[in-house]
């Protein structure tokens, strides 16, 4: 009976994780946290701006990128298109913003975001051909229909922001109108 009680004493000193176990899944999971994200897009001609757009969102952040899900913000309206003989197309039009956020030891953290806006802008004529023409040639300029022009800009960006910073993360210019799209990002942490 000695020697049963000495060697299962022995067994319990041996393996002291026996003892003290973790819950299931503990391991996996790090530390989350809740930050408020702000992107805004600003869009100008020459001095005059023209649009300033926020889009403000909370996103959770873990110290692994398994453990980070994605936030998504999706903001627009669907632009009808002639598309021919065949009727019209809708074409989405608007802001398109995926995140995640990674923590880092020191307490900042690592936005990842991609983002997509497009709009529209003008209108150009587009002409029609009549199909039954009157005199047997086809009448190309007998009708008019007038398309958009639909602009696009999309960005993939990683910034390390601490709590409470601001940045101004991207600029670029339309090669056609010349505008000039500036994209600036806030981080607050949640407390």
């Amino acid at each position: 009976m000695k020697i049963t009680y000495l060697l299962l004493l022995g067994s319990v000193l041996a393996c002291p994780n026996l003892l003290a176990q973790d819950k299931p899944g503990a391991a996996n999971k790090g530390p989350a946290s809740t930050v408020k994200v702000e992107v805004t897009f600003t869009e100008k001609e020459g001095d005059k701006k023209l649009v300033n757009l926020p889009y403000t969102f909370f996103l959770k952040v873990s110290d692994t990128v398994p453990n980070s899900p994605y936030t998504k913000v999706r903001m627009g309206s669907r632009v009808p298109v002639y598309a021919g003989k065949d009727g019209m197309q809708y074409i989405d039009v608007g802001t398109n913003i995926d995140a995640r956020g990674l923590l880092n030891d020191d307490g900042r953290v690592d936005l990842i975001l991609f983002l997509e806006r497009s709009w529209i802008e003008g209108d150009v004529p587009i002409p029609v051909v009549n199909e039954k023409p009157q005199n047997g040639a086809a009448d190309l300029n007998s009708i008019h229909f007038k398309e958009p022009i639909i602009r696009q800009f999309k960005t993939e960006l990683t910034l390390t922001m601490r709590d409470g910073q601001t940045v101004q993360t991207t600029q670029a210019a339309d090669p056609l109108s010349g505008r000039l799209l500036t994209i600036g990002v806030a981080m607050n942490i949640v407390k």
